[in-house]
């Protein structure tokens, strides 16, 4: 397993307001010393390319609001990946369903910086990070969501927080007010925020040191990562990017290319829908 393929000390903490979330405490300081040691130690992980310097008010405002202490990972840059290094990790072609798409160089890259968050967790031994893309924002709904998420959490969980609503339907495993947990029948796409246990890392770091489609598609694949995707609705979170001057990781492509995405895309996602429903 590549768990040190990637350097932590690029993990730069923040400062941070204690803006965030309490929970409560008993009013006997002994009792409130053994619930606080009953916590899970979580940490934030915010995923931000360094050149996308318009980004890092949004980042501190983020850090800012999270319910845990957080610090920047610093994406890797795809302009930087030299055609070894993508040698190292891509192929295509690798899994079945074959995904009918070649990666961007914006998509490996966002892959390696998402396996760099999963590193942070492992390496620094604690039981869960929540991982954030940088271009998230949080509303009110957020501290239900995360709750909820830290209810659920247990070694193995990886507990998403979907932007978009009412893609995602299966088996609730937690009802909280207006807040369900659930199980997904096929699991949604979007990588904006997640919370990942430390035995998820693991897996998922084992699973993909070499890949051959984007990092959401791969969580899809529970029969590959042998990770169980949870997610909260409402999640709490909204995704941004145009608002902050659109996403780092997309590239233009042509018509053609756009009119062959219509037709694969589809056909592709029913493909994992039935390998979804048979994992289940």
């Amino acid at each position: 397993m590549q768990t040190h393929e990637f350097n932590p000390s690029s993990a730069m903490p923040l400062e941070r307001s204690h803006a965030g979330f309490e929970f409560d405490h008993a009013p006997n300081p002994a009792d409130a010393r053994l619930e606080e040691a009953k916590q899970p130690v979580i940490r934030g992980f915010i995923i931000h390319l360094e050149r996308a310097r318009d980004r890092m008010p949004q980042v501190e405002r983020l850090a800012a609001r999270l319910p845990v202490p957080s610090e920047v990972i610093e994406a890797v840059d795809g302009r930087t990946l030299t055609d070894s290094a993508v040698e190292r990790v891509y192929r295509r072609r690798l899994q079945k369903p074959y995904y009918p798409f070649e990666m961007s160089i914006g998509e490996i890259a966002c892959f390696l910086s998402h396996r760099k968050a999963w590193a942070a967790i492992v390496e620094q031994g604690i039981d869960a990070g929540l991982v954030f893309e940088d271009d998230v924002e949080i509303d009110d709904a957020f501290r239900a969501a995360f709750a909820a998420a830290k209810a659920c959490l247990k070694p193995g969980s990886f507990i998403r927080f979907p932007f978009r609503m009412g893609r995602e339907h299966g088996k609730c495993v937690l009802s909280e007010g207006g807040t369900n947990v659930i199980q997904p029948i096929r699991i949604g796409l979007g990588m904006v925020a997640q919370l990942v246990s430390r035995d998820a890392a693991i897996r998922l770091l084992e699973a993909t040191s070499v890949f051959d489609r984007p990092v959401d598609t791969t969580v899809q694949m529970s029969w590959l990562t042998r990770v169980s995707p949870l997610a909260v609705l409402p999640g709490g979170v909204h995704e941004i990017s145009p608002q902050l001057g659109g996403s780092t990781i997309k590239s233009d492509r042509t018509l053609a290319e756009r009119l062959s995405r219509e037709v694969l895309r589809p056909l592709y996602r029913a493909k994992i829908a039935l390998r979804s429903r048979r994992f289940i």
